[in-house]
């Protein structure tokens, strides 16, 4: 991460109900982060503008795909008179509208031209809107320069997030009384007592945690057949993903609207594929999602959104728990839920 960058006063004024929030050093931490979000979809609009938003130091949008039709339900940075333009150079004007001391710049080339030495410029690298061989490919480089980085998609009404955030310390803000600090160090606890008295009133202390993280592609290699994984337990949200994962490698692209009479089938083979090779009960993945997973929908992308962004500072500031490693959005019952696959 680079060198945290002082803040000027315009920008402790401008940042100011942030700064109480997360405190000063993590402001600090933002302004100096260089981040790279490749896919311009819906998702992708949704963690600019709160990237740009929270101040960081610079964000480059990289998109080869055009403006389209399909951008209309959730891409809100590229105007509609753009239909046709670039949708990173699209998006550029009316996303530094948000925030002048944000600099802002966009690509039009494909992540697919780009090797590690191009991530390493970049803090956190985000990445959407590709198939899910380019998110491991990408993920692998940027694990070999240190960057951090974080991929999702939104398809319908389900969506996503993965983070690799290598390996992680942060800082959890805790209560104790007595003057106790704790500090915990790769899973080890160990308890450091002050001079303070018994009886003293509760006092705030920083708990500090490391966290490895594994790559897309370890996590993916679960086995979800071993010993002490209830799989039958799961939520049907990981099953959903894997479904999506699977068809866009058969057939280069999410479930498209215009496609739909033609992609159904092709999900509901999907799904009974999954169903066999994971040995689950028949109606674990439910029938009435399937229907669900079409387009990019600007609410949904919204919420996965959000949440990504506020992982990424999370990230970035090194403060507080972050996902490991998978955020999932369920429709059927508009539930977001975390899980941990280490491979």
């Amino acid at each position: 991460m680079s060198e945290a960058m002082e803040i000027t006063e315009a920008e402790a004024q401008l940042y100011d109900r942030q700064i109480r929030l997360w405190g000063l050093e993590s402001q600090k931490r933002l302004r100096s982060a260089r981040i790279l979000i490749i896919g311009m979809g819906g998702l992708g609009a949704e963690v600019s503008k709160n990237l740009v938003l929270a101040g960081v130091k610079s964000l480059t949008m990289m998109d080869s795909v055009g403006v389209g039709s399909s951008d209309a339900s959730a891409q809100f940075l590229a105007p509609r008179d753009k239909m046709g333009n670039n949708r990173a150079e699209a998006s550029k004007d009316r996303l530094q509208e948000l925030n002048p001391m944000v600099k802002v710049s966009s690509e039009s080339s494909s992540s697919e031209d780009k090797d590690g030495e191009y991530f390493r410029s970049f803090d956190i690298v985000c990445a959407s809107c590709l198939p899910p061989s380019e998110y491991i490919r990408i993920n692998e480089a940027c694990r070999e320069m240190k960057v951090k980085f974080y991929c999702g998609d939104v398809t319908g009404f389900f969506g996503y997030c993965f983070a690799d955030l290598l390996r992680h310390e942060f800082v959890v803000e805790s209560k104790s009384k007595g003057g106790v600090e704790t500090v915990e160090l790769e899973k080890k606890r160990e308890d450091v007592k002050s001079d303070k008295k018994e009886g003293e009133e509760e006092t705030t202390f920083m708990e500090k945690h490391v966290l490895e993280f594994v790559s897309l592609q370890e996590a993916l290699k679960t086995n979800l057949k071993a010993p002490g994984i209830k799989i039958k337990r799961m939520d049907p949200a990981f099953f959903v993903l894997r479904m999506i994962h699977d068809f866009y490698t058969n057939h280069g692209s999410l479930p498209l609207p215009e496609k739909r009479v033609e992609h159904l089938p092709l999900l509901h083979k999907i799904k009974d594929k999954i169903t066999r090779d994971y040995d689950l009960p028949s109606d674990k993945i439910p029938e009435e999602i399937i229907p669900l997973l079409f387009g990019e929908l600007g609410p949904v992308s919204a919420i996965v959104g959000g949440v990504l962004a506020q992982e990424i500072i999370k990230g970035i500031s090194n403060k507080d728990l972050p996902i490991e490693n998978f955020f999932l959005y369920n429709p059927l019952n508009s539930r977001g839920l975390v899980e941990c696959f280490k491979g």
